[in-house]
């Protein structure tokens, strides 16, 4: 792991990868770099018009790349099924699922089916996502998952009682906690893959402080203007580049020998995203807690992964 960098990502080419949240930031890089080593990229996105920017300029930056869009809203689960629909009919195999979109920090809202947004979005969306997919990833030798969490994971643990945090709603609690849950899915989905015999890897990574329009979207949803620019200017004069923030994320995904249930970061000491084993809270290392929020999160979204054994 030590000195690894985006030169040393292995040969794509063949390979199919889909990565959620690509129009920007670290999605866009992580997609950009696959497909600069031969993988078929799709970006799925919510936007149509920011994907398709994202897309043309990534064909500017890498002119063999082949990518491509395809809507996809993690706060609405009939559009998570309709992509999970779409997909295997249009691409036939999935060597890796990259869950990166998120959301930081929002004010308190709904998603279209009733869930607070953060962990709408940030958890039970790709929850979703990922189990439906499960039998095309399945079928695809070396396959793997990589869920993008967050040092901010240590904020708080999955209140199995509150999924929601209505008592009361502190945002960035309910951050935390959305990344917490995104660990705590990995450790379940690694068992479960163990379980059933698959050599698909689950992994978690995390970009450490980098900058991304994350930090702005809330403020900027409530009309904040000066908070808006304050992490703006935080984001250019002390994070991470989203370059560097898409190592770890990179590495998770392609590197050899990565373990199941691995959490990479970047070193605290590198400008340049070098990964390194990551610390994760106690909490998201319990069989017991993970397990519940898995059957919650199957009785919340309706998807259940079958193939694999509870």
């Amino acid at each position: 792991m030590a000195g690894w960098n985006v030169r040393d990502i292995p040969d794509q080419r063949g390979r199919a990868a889909v990565v959620t949240g690509a129009n920007s930031g670290i999605g866009y890089v992580t997609a950009r770099e696959l497909a600069r080593r031969g993988a078929r990229v799709v970006l799925a996105c919510r936007s149509e018009t920011r994907a398709g920017a994202a897309v043309e300029r990534l064909a500017a930056e890498v002119p063999h790349a082949d990518v491509r869009f395809a809507p996809l809203d993690l706060a609405d689960l009939s559009s998570v099924r309709e992509f999970a629909t779409a997909y295997p009919r249009e691409h036939g195999r999935l060597d890796l699922l990259i869950d990166n979109a998120g959301v930081m920090a929002l004010p308190q809202g709904r998603t279209a089916d009733g869930f607070e947004t953060q962990f709408g979005v940030n958890h039970l969306g790709h929850f979703a996502l990922t189990g439906l997919l499960m039998p095309l990833l399945l079928a695809t030798p070396g396959a793997r998952v990589v869920s993008v969490s967050s040092v901010l994971h240590v904020l708080g643990t999955v209140d199995l009682h509150d999924l929601n945090t209505e008592r009361p709603y502190r945002r960035w609690i309910a951050y935390g906690r959305s990344k917490t849950a995104n660990l705590l899915f990995v450790h379940e989905l690694a068992r479960r893959l163990a379980a059933a015999g698959s050599d698909v890897v689950a992994a978690a990574a995390h970009p450490g402080y980098a900058a991304t329009d994350l930090m702005s979207a809330g403020p900027r949803m409530e009309g904040r203007r000066g908070k808006e620019l304050f992490m703006a200017v935080g984001s250019r004069f002390v994070a991470l580049s989203a370059q560097a923030g898409a190592v770890p994320t990179l590495y998770a995904a392609t590197a050899p020998g990565v373990r199941p249930d691995s959490f990479t970061g970047p070193s605290a000491l590198s400008r340049r995203g070098t990964p390194v084993r990551a610390a994760r809270a106690r909490w998201t290392l319990d069989d017991r807690a993970a397990r519940l929020l898995w059957e919650a999160s199957e009785r919340l979204t309706g998807v259940t992964y079958d193939a694999l054994p509870a």
